[in-house]
């Protein structure tokens, strides 16, 4: 974002939007839950935690539009904390279903991975139609994208757990899915920090005065 590039950070476009993205992820993680407990799941109850996260951080977007940019900034910051943390408990879960053993059911996997692949993909397609998006937007767009991809690995896992009859593929999306969430994570934090350079007229590197 151009820092003298005036943007309508309170329009209803954007509010509308975020609106929307909110309820239906709010929707697929309760959706990611149940299903997930019923398949002894890690990868759905993974996308699960995905999704609430989002839900989150889309709240805090909402917040955040109507904010000064300093705000935003924050907004940012803690939904790329949030990615990480949240990493670092699918990983822990994975491990312990490694080692306790788990019994996933590929066939409720496979569905639930299909609607909510469908769902990921209209919020993503919502969110590419605003222009002028700030780093809020921006990271909003970088969730839905990070949800569409995991729903397709469920997808593939859900058909090898249910060829095979064995766990490792549940637990390998999971796995892969907080890999995803840490380069998002890593990748909403970078673009906050470059957004405070850009507020403040410097260069990555350069001390302010």
């Amino acid at each position: 974002m151009s820092g003298g590039h005036e943007v309508d950070v309170g329009s209803p476009e954007k509010r509308k939007t975020l609106w929307v993205v909110l309820w239906l992820n709010v929707a697929i993680a309760i959706g990611f839950f149940a299903v997930g407990y019923f398949a002894d799941s890690n990868a759905l109850l993974a996308n699960g935690l995905d999704n609430s996260s989002d839900a989150i951080v889309y709240a805090l977007s909402l917040l955040a539009l109507t904010r000064s940019r300093t705000w935003k900034r924050g907004a940012a910051r803690f939904s790329g904390i949030m990615l990480l943390v949240f990493s670092a408990g699918v990983i822990f879960d994975a491990y312990r279903r490694f080692v306790e053993g788990s019994d996933p059911g590929g066939m409720l996997m496979m569905a639930m991975a299909f609607v909510a692949g469908l769902v990921n993909l209209y919020c993503l397609r919502l969110l590419q139609k605003v222009e002028n998006k700030d780093v809020n937007m921006r990271a909003a767009t970088t969730f839905s994208f990070n949800d569409f991809i995991s729903n397709g690995g469920i997808l593939v896992a859900g058909v090898l757990v249910w060829w095979l009859g064995t766990n490792w593929p549940d637990l390998l999306v999971g796995f892969l899915t907080a890999v995803i969430a840490i380069k998002g994570g890593i990748e909403i934090l970078r673009d906050a920090h470059m957004d405070s350079h850009d507020d403040a007229g410097t260069k990555h590197g350069e001390k302010r005065n």
